[in-house]
């Protein structure tokens, strides 16, 4: 989302007259777009701040910028206490920064963080970086207001594009040369056409049909609105890849009812039981939050035990982040740090050993592969993505030429990565 929310802004400022340059050393304008999901990524942001200093007062830069999350949820303190930031701006007011910036040059900072309800960009082309791959943000905002999270804070309410702009954009994508395109939104799943109505399942379709060569991805997915009529759409269509991230995010039901998740396990597992069912081959990856307020072992163990299950092919692992705003707030962080550190890695160290056998499993097997270009480990070999959303590292020849789909046999494997040869 963020990568996308850049790209949107990089074309507003582009279009006020802005060269983007690639070092602060060259800039006279930097911004940072930011997340406030977890304590860990605001940090890096007044880290960075302070990297910035040098260069404030040693070259041209003149105006310092914070966008998005922690513009919204901080913005007092981001402009009163950092001396060097001189405009606070939140992800429903990104139209506003050029003029910002030109104010900003004159010595006075500025605060847009109004939310809004309509709000969505969508006559806005994201300026994207040459690849193969891109972003595409087909809603804004959430309406589940989990306990733990501050995006509708802030981010807002839900609100989507028309599944006309989007097809067309996609499509467009396709003719431009990306083989590739994820569909973004905080819960991507809950999607609604102001214009039809139509969901998610006949947004996905029509995505599909229209470049039934291009390969379509999509996150975030909510198991609250993972429908029959969603998983049959993804298992209809060839060109939709066969990988669904779905939060399951503890696997205690006490737990998930203080998150206000509004599911249970039990609802979970008969949602990847029916995934399993109509896609076989199908991945999964999921997001676990470890010592949530109140957790006890015994909830700590039924996670354990829902991902020996579940048996998921990846997972996103934290330890529980106090967000202030948020209801979990008001719980208390009563889980001591060291006992959050060691459940994580409890999990952490489950799940790579769930992930490293189910890797196992794909020895043999061929995969097509999207070529991203060489790896970054190791130059002499390069890399691709499966349908499965996972690295493959292989040996090119000279017809591998990067945006190309080809055969891989994997041989070997890690709990992240496969390794093949081509065929």
């Amino acid at each position: 989302m963020n990568v996308s929310d850049s790209e949107v802004v990089s074309r507003i400022i582009q279009d006020a007259g802005y060269e983007i340059v690639s070092s602060p050393k060259n800039a006279n304008v930097v911004l940072l777009n930011t997340c406030s999901v977890r304590e860990n990524a605001e940090r890096k942001i007044f880290e960075r701040l302070s990297s910035l200093k040098k260069f404030k007062k040693s070259s041209q830069l003149n105006v310092i910028g914070i966008l998005g999350c922690m513009a919204e949820r901080m913005r007092s303190k981001l402009i009163d206490e950092n001396d060097i930031v001189d405009l606070a701006v939140g992800p429903d007011e990104y139209r506003k920064v050029p003029e910002l910036i030109r104010k900003a040059f004159t010595g006075e900072k500025g605060i847009a963080v109004k939310l809004s309800r309509v709000e969505t960009y969508d006559d806005i082309e994201p300026l994207r970086k040459e690849g193969i791959s891109a972003w595409l943000a087909v809603m804004r905002g959430c309406d589940k207001f989990c306990s733990f999270c501050v995006v509708p804070f802030t981010r807002g309410r839900e609100r989507s594009r028309t599944l006309k702009s989007i097809v067309d954009e996609v499509v467009k994508l396709w003719d431009d040369g990306f083989k590739e395109v994820t569909l973004l939104g905080q819960n991507v799943n809950s999607y609604r056409c102001p214009e039809t109505s139509s969901d998610f399942a006949d947004l996905l379709s029509s995505c599909a049909n229209a470049v039934p060569n291009m390969r379509i991805r999509f996150v975030t997915s909510h198991p609250q609105d993972m429908s029959n009529k969603l998983i049959e759409t993804i298992a209809s269509h060839k060109n939709i890849c066969k990988y669904i991230h779905l939060p399951l995010q503890s696997g205690s039901n006490r737990i998930l009812a203080l998150m206000n998740r509004n599911y249970t396990v039990e609802h979970f597992t008969e949602r990847i039981s029916y995934i399993r069912s109509l896609i076989p081959d199908c991945a999964l990856s999921t997001d676990i939050i470890a010592g949530f307020p109140t957790e006890t072992l015994e909830d700590h163990k039924k996670t354990l035990q829902a991902l020996e299950e579940i048996r998921f092919d990846g997972a996103y692992m934290f330890k529980y982040s106090p967000r202030e705003n948020t209801k979990a707030y008001k719980l208390g962080d009563d889980v001591p740090e060291q006992e959050k550190i060691y459940r994580l890695n409890e999990i952490i160290e489950l799940q790579n050993r769930i992930s490293k056998t189910i890797n196992l499993t794909e020895h043999g097997k061929v995969h097509e592969v999207l070529v991203e270009g060489p790896s970054k480990k190791n130059k002499q070999k390069w890399q691709g993505r499966s349908d499965t959303n996972k690295v493959v590292i292989f040996q090119p020849n000279e017809e591998v030429k990067v945006g190309k789909i080809v055969r891989i046999k994997i041989l070997s494997s890690t709990s992240a990565t496969l390794f093949g040869e081509l065929v």
